[in-house]
């Protein structure tokens, strides 16, 4: 009798993930201890499986996305005038005609960018290439501006705490 008890043993408590790679077919004769082996992946119908619903929210999802999306906005701001920062300081280091078009137009942009640094070191100038220092120095303060603003956009907007709501169900029946 014990025996016949140990083969007829079935496993119930399974997911529904588990449960879509098992054999579901019930077995057609009586199981006996020598091909319990084989047969040890049965499964009932999916009616008697435990069933877990759960739904997550995250109510600071919102909030942290427009800090991000605000500090990238930033950066991307930032990066276009750094951009033309480094731009204008090869064509001066080049030494780029400042009567062509391109540069005239690099030269206007940046001038107001530049212009509160002009005069704070002496620029190196040979053979018509000039080495410009206020260039330099405001690639280096713009991108600690930009960083700045961006971290103080994510600690004033940034929320940082996660908090996720769950709401489960669970249902179990047995055999």
């Amino acid at each position: 009798m014990e025996q016949n008890d140990r083969a007829d043993v079935v496993e119930t408590k399974r997911s529904s993930r588990e449960a879509r790679d098992v054999d579901t077919t019930p077995p057609s004769r009586e199981v006996t201890e020598v091909d319990a082996a084989p047969r040890r992946n049965y499964m009932p119908p999916r009616s008697d499986m435990d069933r877990v619903e759960s739904a997550a929210y995250d109510p600071y999802e919102a909030r942290r996305m427009i800090g991000y999306r605000i500090t990238q906005l930033v950066y991307w701001v930032f990066g276009l005038i750094e951009g033309l920062i480094a731009i204008r300081f090869v064509l001066k280091g080049l030494g780029a005609n400042s009567s062509a078009g391109f540069a005239q137009f690099i030269y206007g942009i940046t001038n107001g960018l530049v212009s509160p640094f002009m005069n704070l070191f002496a620029n190196l100038t040979y053979q018509g290439t000039t080495f410009e220092l206020s260039s330099l120095i405001a690639f280096i303060v713009y991108a600690l501006l930009a960083w700045l603003i961006g971290r103080l956009v994510w600690i004033v907007i940034g929320e940082t705490r996660s908090a996720i709501t769950t709401r489960s169900t669970h249902m179990s029946s047995r055999l």
